[in-house]
């Protein structure tokens, strides 16, 4: 047994060395990266976000053309089944035809111009399979009903019946939270992000 014991501890002290040796490996690859890539990787962050930002646009103007065009009742409380499929579809569509095919032709564009400057990627592993994986949805989840509750109190909605709530309050209110904690929360996380890419930049 006391064989048995050892051979566990010793075990799991070298998993253990092996992914902090690999957790290295990767910061030490993205600040490479980074170090010699930096504008590239500028550009695709700033895409991102406009990507993102883009979608939801898309889906606030979707919002608005699905009631006025009487696809969908502007009162909740009149919507059938029949109305929530077809609000989920078209609204898929949409954001497909705006947002996605423009995300791909310009991802495919980037990449043949990044293979036509003779960059190589095989020299960096930014990317490994992890062990552990955390989920995060049901707290994004809770977050979001806790602030829409928040935001129904103020609205003087609290004991107002759901079913008269209309389409263009409850997405208007869920756009506003998520304004707000993009505000709230990004802010600080792209400054830390300019302060360590300008401290990285200084190093030899």
């Amino acid at each position: 047994m006391r064989e048995i014991d050892i051979r566990e501890h010793w075990g799991e002290k070298e998993r253990n060395l092996m992914t902090d040796v690999v957790v290295t490996e990767d910061g030490s690859d993205w600040k490479r990266f980074m170090r010699k890539h930096w504008r590239i990787a500028a550009v695709f962050v700033a895409a991102g976000v406009l990507a993102f930002v883009g979608a939801v646009y898309v889906f606030l103007w979707f919002v608005e053309n699905a009631q006025s065009s009487g696809l969908v009742p502007r009162t909740l409380g009149l919507w059938t089944m029949a109305n929530l499929v077809n609000f989920i579809l078209n609204a898929i569509f949409w954001e497909l035809l705006l947002i996605g095919i423009p995300i791909v032709v310009a991802v495919v564009g980037g990449w043949l111009l990044w293979k036509r400057s003779g960059e190589e990627l095989r020299g960096y592993r930014l990317f490994r399979k992890r062990s552990r994986t955390t989920r995060g949805g049901g707290g994004v989840s809770l977050f979001f009903f806790i602030a829409f509750s928040i935001k129904v109190y103020l609205d003087g909605n609290w004991n107002a019946p759901i079913s008269t709530w209309t389409l263009d309050y409850v997405v208007g209110s869920m756009v506003l939270i998520l304004e707000w904690t993009l505000i709230i929360v990004g802010i600080p996380i792209v400054i830390a992000v300019i302060l360590w890419m300008r401290h990285e930049m200084k190093k030899p």
